[in-house]
């Protein structure tokens, strides 16, 4: 037998040994990204002799269970399963229905069915994992189980492919081998994109040679967790004018822009606690770094409050509510100078813009969050230190996450919260891969094999035992509007004195805090009284509802004229103030700079003052935009 077929049939007896037909074995060799030269032929063959010689110590090692027993458990399994998505379906189809009432029937015989096929399976799942819980709770093979999973996710071949580049690849790729614990890490944290585990390691060897911190806590989770997803190159989303900008977002300097915001103290604080798997879906976004740096300093110039709200389920995320409108009528006005993000707040958009917009700015502050389509509409989900939450779309059981059923995605992030139990879970799927079976992502997809039923069904007693709280959707009536229908309740802020003081300097120049104000005294719902990363206060004028007037009472030592100039954000153009001094006739236009979410000062304009009182009353022009206001700056004009 010449070396190619010894090498073809190796392939054929390691795809074997984990449960893969001949016809899918042959697959890899054929579709390799570059053919293998000697070199990576002979590497193939010693990845694939250590996979099967992994499978067969594993096959042994593995507790045996009463094949009657298993049989029973077997057949719950698939019953339920396929009750949990005939369940499913009758949901949908019950809101597409024209004959509701006969749908409703229907949808209830099928929630009876699935209910059935919940309690039938309690007994035989219950013997059945109680003969098991000395395997599932014992890390003694997890050495082999994580090592046997490397090799059979990336393939001998993927493998050789890696290694055969240079001596310098084969030896990460050794030295990954021979870390169990590292292995284990990325396993349970999902494993590597596209299977692509030398990439991974290459990655995170780069990141902890460009950052010494990148090997401790937080840091080292959010190096790893940020190889593992770049494993596969991330596309970069770049403004249309940029058309010599990178392709593909480099994960070294992602890595290290994350690692200089949270040592700035400027990513969330839940940050410091996220696991691997959770820092995947922070550091996996489309847009540029120095993106990701503007929607930090956007939102604390521009909405602080977003930032600085105790409900995590709206924190950051609330600016798609308040200030991406719907609609897609005035995206012909996005800017190629402008980035991807930075256009959708300026233009609006429906489903679709305004969800990208809720990931980017999530991601910006170091939340983890991810895509949620549902039927028609396109929504996401976020991470909160009570569990993950839907944001802008119906409840839990109506869309999907990386193409399973939001439900099983739920059902995951509720067991990978009890840190200390979950890896029962993951040992129970390991030892599916060992034995070739496919891993089922939850009840919602169909049955696969005995222990992808186990690890389910462990999974489920975790969640209740922990007694998980499912977060209901928030956003549902604003997923497809431009203003909820659900009635906002206003907190009253306290401005300070302090705050609200008004200054007049020696040179005669006058400083009037937005939140000064003689009217309103109070946030309205069109106008907002919030704390300023700047210092003191600041007001935020909402693009929600009519015009509201607001007005300043102040002193002025000398009569005459002042340039008047308004120190303001604004994250779309084309916005103007309105102002009378002293009930003046004719108001007059101060047109506010476009800043894209930087503090800048309006051009100047005269107004004339009188000694003693004054009032200077602002007002906006329809349609109104967003517009934040730090400050008013009277300068005396000689």
């Amino acid at each position: 037998m010449n070396q190619r077929n010894t090498i073809i049939t190796v392939r054929l007896l390691a795809a074997i040994a984990i449960g893969l037909s001949p016809a899918i074995a042959a697959k890899p060799e054929q579709a390799a990204a570059v053919p293998l030269t000697e070199t990576g032929q002979k590497l193939e063959a010693k990845y694939a002799a250590t996979l099967k010689s992994l499978q067969e110590e594993i096959a042994t090692a593995l507790p045996k269970t009463d094949a009657a027993q298993q049989d029973a458990f077997l057949k719950a399994y698939q019953a339920e399963a396929a009750a949990t998505a005939a369940d499913r379906n009758a949901m949908h189809a019950q809101s597409k229905s024209k004959d509701k009432d006969a749908a409703a029937k229907e949808g209830a015989a099928v929630k009876q069915a699935l209910e059935q096929a919940v309690a039938a399976a309690q007994a035989p799942v219950k013997t059945v994992l109680a003969q098991l819980n000395p395997f599932l709770t014992s890390d003694k093979l997890d050495a082999q189980l994580v090592k046997l999973v490397v090799l059979a996710e990336a393939t001998p071949c993927g493998l050789a492919e890696f290694a055969q580049q240079g001596k310098e690849q084969e030896a990460l790729l050794e030295k990954l081998l021979a870390d169990a614990d590292l292995m284990k890490q990325m396993v349970v944290a999902g494993g590597a994109n596209g299977g692509k585990y030398g990439q991974a390691m290459q990655i995170f060897t780069d990141i902890q040679k460009a950052s010494p911190r990148a090997k401790d806590d937080i840091l080292q989770r959010f190096a790893l967790g940020t190889s593992l997803e770049h494993a596969v190159p991330v596309g970069q989303r770049n403004p249309d004018a940029m058309t010599d900008a990178p392709t593909t977002v480099d994960p070294v300097k992602r890595y290290l822009h994350f690692e200089k915001a949270f040592l700035a103290g400027e990513l969330d604080p839940g940050f410091k606690d996220l696991s691997v798997w959770d820092c995947r879906f922070v550091g996996n976004g489309d847009e540029p770094d120095e993106m990701l740096a503007w929607g930090r300093e956007m939102l604390r110039n521009y909405h602080p409050d977003h930032i600085q709200t105790a409900d995590y389920r709206w924190r950051y995320v609330e600016a798609v509510k308040t200030d991406v409108k719907y609609g897609s009528q005035d995206q012909k006005n996005d800017l190629p100078t402008l980035g991807f993000y930075q256009n959708i707040i300026n233009t609006g958009g429906v489903c679709g813009r305004r969800a990208f917009f809720g990931r980017f700015i999530l991601r910006s502050f170091g939340i983890p969050t991810l895509a949620r389509p549902q039927p028609g509409h396109a929504t996401l989900v976020h991470w909160t230190p009570d569990g993950w939450v839907i944001n802008l779309g119906a409840t839990w059981g109506w869309g999907t996450v990386v193409g399973e059923a939001d439900t099983d995605f739920l059902a995951m992030t509720q067991a990978r919260r009890v840190a200390a139990a979950y890896p029962e879970v993951l040992r129970a799927q390991w030892a599916g891969t060992a034995l070739g079976e496919k891993k089922a992502a939850g009840f919602g997809a169909a049955a696969t094999g005995f222990w992808n039923g186990v690890a389910l069904y462990r999974q489920r007693a975790i969640i209740e035992k922990a007694k998980a709280v499912t977060l209901a959707a928030v956003g549902t009536d604003i997923g497809e509007a431009n203003e909820s229908k659900e009635k906002e309740v206003v907190k009253s802020v306290t401005v300070s004195e302090a705050d609200k003081k008004i200054v007049a300097g020696p040179d005669g120049v006058i400083t009037i805090p937005a939140v000064a104000c003689s009217k309103p005294t109070d946030s309205t719902p069109k106008i907002r009284f919030m704390k300023s990363y700047l210092g003191g206060m600041q007001m935020h004028y909402s693009r929600m509802g009519n015009a509201e007037p607001f007005e300043y009472t102040f002193d002025v030592s000398a009569a005459g004229k002042y340039s008047l100039s308004a120190r303001v954000a604004t994250v779309s153009p084309d916005q103007r103030l309105l102002v009378s001094a002293n009930e003046a006739k004719e108001p007059i236009d101060i047109a506010a700079p476009y800043t894209i979410g930087k503090w800048d000062k309006t051009p100047p304009v005269e107004v004339a003052l009188v000694k003693g009182k004054n009032v200077l009353r602002f007002t906006r022009n329809e349609p109104v935009k967003g517009m934040a206001i730090k400050e008013f700056t009277l300068t005396p004009v000689k």
